[in-house]
């Protein structure tokens, strides 16, 4: 059990520093115009750099602590956490009646939720 909370660890950790890092570095125009991103038309540059930051930490969140030992209480924590972005995300692509991200957003959150699950418990 323990070794599959890692791999979805990594997986998680990996699809968020990717996601977040983008949101950081590239302008809200440069994404939005991938076709894929149309919610940050309606949203500030401040809006897509608070979601880009929240998921580099909750990537961090769900790798650092566990890793190192140090506060391993923080992982699932930041599992929790990344639960709560993909109920947003849900939440947002449903009402703008994109249904193109929601089987990856439904995903993301299983993931972080098995981790959650998984570190609680140990």
């Amino acid at each position: 059990m323990n070794i599959a909370v890692w791999i979805a660890q990594g997986l998680l950790a990996f699809v968020y520093l990717v996601a977040g890092g983008l949101k950081l570095v590239r302008s809200r125009e440069q994404l939005a115009a991938t076709g894929r991103l149309d919610w940050m038309k309606d949203n500030s540059d401040a809006v897509v750099r608070a979601v880009g930051a929240i998921e580099v930490l909750g990537a961090l969140g769900v790798i650092l602590p566990a890793a190192t030992g140090i506060a391993p209480i923080l992982t699932p924590i930041a599992a929790v956490g990344l639960v709560i972005v993909q109920i947003g995300a849900l939440r947002v692509h449903l009402t703008r009646n994109e249904r193109q991200p929601l089987p990856a957003n439904v995903i993301l959150l299983l993931l972080a939720a098995f981790v959650a699950i998984g570190r609680f418990a140990n």
